[in-house]
């Protein structure tokens, strides 16, 4: 078996360790004996969707979206028809934000590929800090770490998960990113996927099932690292007494 593996545009889009996540998919195809082919898309570069089981849309700023926004208009009936043909996505901040309709800055209105029906619009005061879901899709906490002045509404999507701890998607309505078929858009970073090898493992599986059919499975890794890393970030902010501290220094 083997996956193939499009980032989109890392000339442009890769803030926070984003390739860290397409590391995170190679090595535990790998580590499985399945191959993994990663094919890095740059700026201008003709994209064959149909070539293509996973696709990262990395994140960048305000400047580099507007920038990739001229090459996704080109792409985005094809994105589009991959996306719900079931082939999986995941996009992070500023991915994320480029898939719904539109992302309007202080300055001016930046068009989305409209895949999602959501819509971001620009604060001043931008959401920092470590941040851990619960998702209805995985046992284990999700954690990663945001920075975004963007506030995403999602309308009547659903969320990728409850907020346990900080900010997500508008830092008031309680919930992070968005699940739609077999696309995850989120704003963590950190990188997302090799502290929560659960969220990686979820996507190589329904990569490889929409391949090579619905019977095929993951055997299980031994994951003691990754579940460390993962724990760490939990146990920390699942104290009442830092929580209470960040929680006045915020508001204070």
């Amino acid at each position: 078996m083997k996956l193939t593996i499009g980032h989109l545009y890392p000339d442009l889009l890769n803030l926070y360790g984003d390739r860290g996540n397409i590391q995170c998919f190679r090595k535990r195809l790998e580590w499985r004996g399945i191959e993994a082919e990663v094919i890095p898309f740059l700026s201008g570069d003709k994209i064959d969707f149909s070539k293509l089981d996973i696709v990262l849309l990395g994140g960048g700023s305000d400047r580099e979206q507007e920038l990739v926004c001229g090459y996704l208009k080109e792409i985005k009936a094809d994105f589009k028809n991959y996306v719900e043909q079931g082939g999986v996505v995941l996009a992070v901040c500023g991915g994320y934000q480029l898939l719904g309709k539109y992302y309007k800055t202080d300055k001016k209105m930046i068009e989305g590929l409209g895949i999602l029906n959501i819509t971001t619009e620009w604060e001043p005061e931008r959401l920092i800090r470590n941040i851990i879901l619960q998702s209805p899709l995985f046992s284990d906490p999700v954690v990663g770490f945001e920075n975004h002045g963007g506030r995403t509404y999602i309308n009547d999507h659903t969320p990728f998960g409850k907020v346990f701890f900080g900010l997500g998607n508008t830092g008031k309505s309680g919930y992070e990113g968005v699940v739609y078929k077999n696309v995850i858009a989120t704003y963590l970073h950190g990188p997302l996927l090799p502290k929560n090898p659960q969220v990686c493992d979820y996507l190589l599986e329904r990569a490889l099932q929409r391949k090579y059919g619905e019977n095929v499975s993951l055997s299980p890794l031994p994951d003691k690292l990754e579940h460390k890393a993962n724990s760490y970030i939990f146990d920390r902010y699942n104290d009442k007494k830092y929580v209470l501290q960040e929680t006045i220094k915020r508001y204070t």
